[in-house]
């Protein structure tokens, strides 16, 4: 089976720097999530049009039905690292035939169930590998993973602190 022609990315890029230079405030987003909890540990989640159903396998009280929460957390660094890749690809015109990943979160569950305070309840570390192929030099690789690094939100995501406002309604 051959690999599925890929159309560039270039047209989206200079469309949206023109549609932000024109008005900044085009350039902010907002995701939105809902979620409610379902039988055991299980959460049904709902993202615009799609529905996930997140899980814990049975060591952590569920029934293993779908990834976990930190598997999904892994998955979106990935997937995100995937997206940044071929954007970056295109816009700095580095030719890139393929991509694969593996993602690796380290996560002492002591701090999840509060046996030890010192612990962090979320990963230790976390360690992604990238396969790129593609007849670019090697410089040229480099040079987009520094880019990747410096640009995919995810990755932004697991290695800076992010503001996070809970409000509690009680019903």
């Amino acid at each position: 089976m051959s690999a599925p022609t890929r159309a560039s990315l270039r047209p989206l890029i200079d469309a949206t720097a023109a549609a932000v230079a024109d008005d900044p405030d085009q350039a902010h987003a907002v995701f939105h999530a809902t979620g409610i909890g379902g039988e055991g540990v299980r959460t049904h989640v709902r993202l615009g049009r799609h529905d996930l159903l997140i899980d814990e396998p049975p060591v952590l009280g569920g029934e293993d039905a779908a990834a976990n929460p930190v598997e999904h957390a892994l998955a979106a660094l990935l997937s995100c690292q995937v997206v940044t890749y071929r954007f970056w690809a295109d816009k700095l015109g580095i030719p890139l035939d393929g991509l694969a990943f593996e993602v690796d979160g380290d996560l002492d569950v002591r701090g999840f169930f509060g046996f030890d305070e010192a612990v962090r309840p979320g990963f230790g570390e976390v360690r992604v590998a990238v396969t790129l192929t593609g007849p670019a030099e090697q410089e040229r690789y480099d040079e987009l993973q520094r880019v990747v690094d410096e640009h995919c939100p995810v990755l932004d995501l697991f290695r800076n602190p992010t503001r996070v406002v809970t409000t509690r309604v009680t019903a």
